[in-house]
């Protein structure tokens, strides 16, 4: 597998770096590149089924260090672009600086927190440590917790904040997502805790180092330009935030893991398998993602590395790439008239004790 065609990854830091350098039309960049450009490569570039097998990856060392890359050209660019479009503001250009903190919040939740992701699911302190980094960035530190120990062993149950219900809109999600996946993180941490015999306010509970990151990155910021800077930041790790959420929306939308009897002949749900998350092996999408869309291997097994991730036959398939799903996602009716058919047919083909899926729930 070619690593360097995932170098495309640092795609949108050229674009945004081009966004603040020269302004103007340069600032519809990077919004372009993910909802218009490339949704036509995906559409003209097709899938690409083979690579995957540990066999025929990189080095090892070599895909770590382009994930660990990123973490400097992200925060640097975002240092320099809020720099520029408080400057722009101050200016009285307030489209350009409104457009500029847009372009650092799709920076941050399209491709920043793709490496986080990949970055918290490996055992390396020095991973971890850079995922909660890039993640405290967006204002978004918990979801490291939530992600790694909440959806992953919830997911496409309805005890998940972060798996989307059949006939349920992106705008009815969202707020669930944010406030459910806040209320896991602090429950998780909560009882990791207790298990120490100590209480979630300890000086070692990660909800207490989060809120410590959070401080730390508003108060520099209010140090730095005052309510102006505080207000930016917000509004950038808001905007990356709804990106990450739209994107969860995406990948586990109607999937439902089936109830079987466990110990004691109490109900548990199944193992999580491949087919309980929606896979998209479209090349652009993979290469531009260090191939996140290869999610149903992802949630199969977890701490696979991104150059390992194989697309699987038998899951099910999302007609294109992230780029153009998220457009469908935001017109609740277009989603709908694609998704629920398909979701009926998984659950036709998976759930042994489907109800009538010929009526499938529109809201």
């Amino acid at each position: 597998m070619p690593i360097q065609f995932f170098l495309l990854a640092f795609i949108p830091a050229i674009a945004v770096a081009a966004a603040i350098l020269w302004g103007g039309i340069w600032l519809a960049l990077p919004p372009a590149l993910v909802w218009l450009l490339v949704p036509l490569a995906d559409h003209f570039g097709g899938t690409e089924t083979r690579w995957g097998a540990a066999a025929t990856a990189p080095p090892r060392w070599l895909c770590r260090l382009l994930v660990v890359l990123w973490a400097p050209v992200q925060l640097g660019l975002m240092g320099w672009g809020l720099r520029e479009a408080l400057s722009a503001a101050a200016a009285g250009h307030t489209v350009s600086a409104a457009l500029l903190i847009l372009d650092l919040g799709i920076l941050g939740g399209a491709t920043g927190i793709t490496f986080a992701h990949e970055l918290m699911h490996r055992t390396s302190v020095v991973d971890r440590a850079l995922a909660e980094l890039l993640m405290a960035s967006v204002s978004y530190p918990w979801f490291c917790v939530e992600h790694v120990y909440g959806h992953h062993r919830r997911v496409a149950t309805a005890d998940d904040p972060a798996t989307s219900r059949l006939g349920e809109s992106l705008y009815a999600f969202l707020p669930r997502a944010l406030l459910g996946g806040l209320r896991s993180a602090f429950h998780i941490e909560r009882q990791r805790m207790a298990k120490r015999g100590r209480g979630w306010w300890h000086p070692s509970s990660r909800v207490v180092r989060h809120g410590l990151e959070l401080l730390t990155l508003y108060g520099a910021a209010s140090l730095w330009r005052g309510l102006p800077a505080v207000a930016a930041v917000a509004a950038m790790g808001l905007v990356s935030v709804l990106l990450l959420e739209s994107i969860n929306y995406i990948e586990h939308y109607g999937l439902l893991r089936r109830e079987e009897s466990g110990p004691a002949g109490r109900l548990r749900h199944e193992k999580v398998r491949p087919h309980h998350s929606w896979n998209s092996s479209h090349r652009v999408s993979n290469f531009m993602l260090i191939n996140l869309a290869r999610h149903s291997d992802h949630h199969a097994h977890a701490a696979r590395p991104w150059e390992q991730l194989r697309h699987l036959e038998n899951t099910p398939q999302l007609p294109t790439g992230y780029g153009a799903m998220l457009l469908l996602a935001f017109v609740p009716p277009l989603w709908f008239a694609v998704m629920n058919p398909r979701v009926a047919a998984w659950r036709a083909q998976f759930l042994s004790n489907a109800e009538d899926l010929t009526k499938v729930p529109v809201t």
